[in-house]
């Protein structure tokens, strides 16, 4: 899987970085959702299922 993020969609509500902050940060300028590496786990789920504003999308790995 490969995760999309859509930083115009993000609201900054920080709970993708709570839930997987190693693959997740918040940029210290405007609070976006910021990407730091790709994962697939329960953690990055969560995220996904949890963002409130759904910024944050799995998509199938073209490999």
């Amino acid at each position: 899987m490969v995760i999309v993020v859509d930083r115009e969609r993000c609201a900054a509500a920080g709970q993708c970085a709570a839930w997987a902050p190693e693959v997740f940060d918040q940029d210290p300028d405007d609070g976006r959702i910021v990407l730091l590496a790709q994962s697939d786990g329960p953690q990055v789920r969560r995220a996904v299922s949890g963002c409130p504003t759904g910024a944050i999308t799995l998509m199938p790995s073209s490999r």
